[in-house]
């Protein structure tokens, strides 16, 4: 079975108050979300290898680490997985972006996929998967999908706000993929909407309604 892991971080508390207060306008919850997805990079970013090199300060000689292993991949899945891009590359500048586009029919509540570029060398890259919302867990099993079928063997997914059914089905169909999510909410709706979740996630972020 994969990991889940709550940020229990009290400044990852403090600002993801913000951005489930109906008040907060766009400009301020896309600031938000940039900083709280810095804030869980520095979380999910604990275990990566790193490497001894000797480096020489402007007094002596010392020693020095650097990243390595494997080369790492984002994927937003789009549209609203775009706000949390910004913030993981402030960390990791060099990772490379890949993009998967997903919609939800509102009818179905089933997500519906229309768009995947992704790097040539995805599959020899750590991916994280970005969304903010974790809701029925459609869209993020469909890109996990996606990337295990180009290659990839080493993918984490990472979202802000996640409901129990959302991570549970993301565990049963792909207990390779551990997850980070800033707070574990109560449930969904009979929409398909997180409770007590923080609305659209793309809505919020882009000003569309």
């Amino acid at each position: 079975m994969s990991k889940v892991t709550v940020l229990e971080h009290p400044l990852i508390k403090h600002k993801l108050s913000i951005i489930r207060d109906k008040n907060t306008g766009t400009n301020e919850f896309r600031r938000v979300v940039t900083e709280i997805s810095q804030l869980m990079c520095y979380e999910v970013c604990r275990d990566l290898q790193l490497e001894e090199f000797e480096l020489e300060t402007p007094l002596e000689k010392t020693t020095g680490y650097r990243l390595t292993g494997k080369k790492l991949g984002l994927v937003p899945i789009l549209r609203a997985g775009l706000g949390m891009v910004d913030g993981m590359l402030s960390l990791l500048p060099s990772a490379k972006v890949g993009h998967i586009g997903m919609y939800r029919d509102h009818d179905t509540l089933k997500p519906v996929p229309y768009y995947s570029k992704l790097p040539e060398d995805v599959d020899d890259r750590d991916i994280f998967v970005l969304d903010p919302m974790l809701a029925t867990g459609g869209s993020a099993d469909d890109a996990i999908q996606e990337l295990k079928k180009q290659g990839c063997k080493s993918i984490r997914l990472i979202c802000i706000v996640a409901a129990p059914e959302g991570i549970q089905y993301i565990q049963d169909r792909h207990p390779d993929v551990d997850i980070y999510v800033a707070a574990k909410d109560r449930e969904l709706s009979d929409t398909a909407y997180i409770l007590p979740g923080l609305g659209d996630a793309g809505d919020r972020l882009f000003g569309t309604k």
